[in-house]
């Protein structure tokens, strides 16, 4: 069974720093795998973040342009989200996802991580 693990979320103030962590295991090939962040804040639908591909390409939500920055080590199978210039809009619970290379495509979710900033 594809695990997937987050780390790193927390309390911040506007204006602070958080990265989170995402570890897979048990998965093949991840790095053929196309790797995202997702978040869900209360009340709304869950929203794409960011995404990497296996060639490192990079794709960002409007919201997060210039402030995160997705990046991955295949080495250690994990993904990372380096968040900056945190505001109280960027509250929610963080899920990592990833996607297996096509024909197969399949996706899986961690369970997710609160990010929470407010003063």
């Amino acid at each position: 069974q594809v695990r997937l693990v987050e780390s790193g979320g927390g309390l911040v103030q506007p204006g602070g720093s958080l990265r989170l962590s995402c570890a897979v295991s048990r998965i093949i090939e991840f790095s053929r795998c196309t790797m995202a962040w997702y978040r869900q804040a209360p009340g709304k639908q869950r929203e794409l973040v960011a995404l990497i591909t296996s060639s490192s390409s990079t794709n960002y939500a409007d919201s997060a342009e210039g402030r995160f920055t997705i990046s991955r080590d295949n080495a250690k199978n994990t993904v990372f989200l380096q968040m900056n210039s945190l505001t109280p809009e960027d509250t929610a619970v963080y899920y990592c996802n990833a996607k297996t290379p096509p024909p197969a495509s399949y996706m899986f979710w961690g369970q997710g991580t609160q990010v929470t900033v407010s003063s």
